[in-house]
């Protein structure tokens, strides 16, 4: 399988971005690929500025985590090239709930707010990550990966 240079993982707070992130660079790796992976969280300020810089330097396949909840930050990724978007979503209640589980929860009016604004991308690949475990979402992408890279590698 060829993988596209970026992975783009976005969707609501508490879906699981990070977790899935962190299993798919891990799964990607099995099978000798060397991925790098870039998470909103490790920036506090500028994220998708920071972000964008980071990912337009890179010389490695990336997967690139976080929320991009408002349209402008999606669509200013997708113009590079080699993306592909995956977009993981569950209701309110299910992200309000593995918020409150988390070690290091945001504060649950955040979940709210961005979960109630988020704009849904024109995403490549969707999955509802509601009753499935981060394993099976991972397997889920990972099979839905080689259709979408060949039709990124196509469009060049």
């Amino acid at each position: 399988m060829e993988l596209p240079v970026i992975v783009l993982i976005c969707g609501p707070p508490a879906v699981g971005k990070t977790t899935v992130a962190g299993l798919l660079q891990s799964r990607l790796e099995d099978r000798g690929l060397s991925v790098d992976v870039l998470d909103s969280d490790q920036f506090t300020r500028n994220t998708y500025d920071r972000l964008y810089e980071r990912v337009v330097d890179a010389e490695t396949h990336l997967i690139v985590a976080g929320t991009f909840y408002k349209r402008q930050w999606q669509e200013r990724f997708q113009r590079l090239d080699d993306v592909v978007v995956v977009y993981l979503h569950a209701d309110k209640e299910t992200c309000i709930e593995r918020n409150r589980q988390r070690a290091d929860a945001i504060d649950e009016r955040a979940v709210h707010i961005v979960w109630d604004e988020f704009d849904q991308p024109d995403a490549d690949i969707t999955v509802d990550v509601t009753e499935q475990s981060p394993q099976a979402i991972v397997d889920h992408i990972l099979s839905a990966l080689p259709a979408h890279t060949r039709a990124v590698h196509e469009s060049r």
